[in-house]
């Protein structure tokens, strides 16, 4: 973090003030944190402090409340279903790096046993089709299985 730029999620305001600025009774936010929708840090002296990311969280909540129509399950259920969602993202993430990385290696790998056999490699023609190109006419004896 920069000099200067905010501490996104370090307890600065008291509840009075992250009530204002989220534009709700400070009696909401109570609420909200026994329902497990907002978790305030505390202070020494046990007094609730509100980030700026618990100020927007807040904000979230009101925009599902009150514009969208969302009962307080509704939002618990979203806010679950985000964090699912931004689970996920990491998982695939961290596959895809994973991916990168083994893809990295087998063209390693690959290349080390092309380059091991190069000399030895030989383009591979059946005798027929060799002595056939030479106008030479060729029998392959069959065996047949004994019973």
């Amino acid at each position: 973090m920069a000099a200067g730029e905010p501490d996104q999620v370090r307890g600065v305001y008291m509840i009075s003030v992250a009530a204002e600025l989220a534009g709700m009774h400070p009696q909401t936010l109570r609420i909200y944190e026994a329902r497990g929708l907002i978790t305030p840090k505390r202070s020494p002296k046990n007094t609730r402090l509100y980030s700026q990311d618990d100020v927007a969280r807040l904000r979230r909540i009101q925009e599902l409340t009150g514009e969208l129509g969302m009962n307080l399950a509704g939002v618990e259920r979203v806010f679950e279903l985000e964090e699912e969602l931004e689970r996920m993202r990491r998982r695939v993430r961290n596959l895809e790096r994973h991916a990168e990385r083994m893809e990295g290696e087998l063209r390693a790998e690959i290349e080390r046993v092309r380059r091991a056999h190069k000399r030895e490699l030989v383009l591979y023609q059946p005798p027929e089709r060799s002595l056939a190109a030479k106008g030479q006419v060729v029998r392959v004896p069959v065996r047949r299985p004994t019973r």
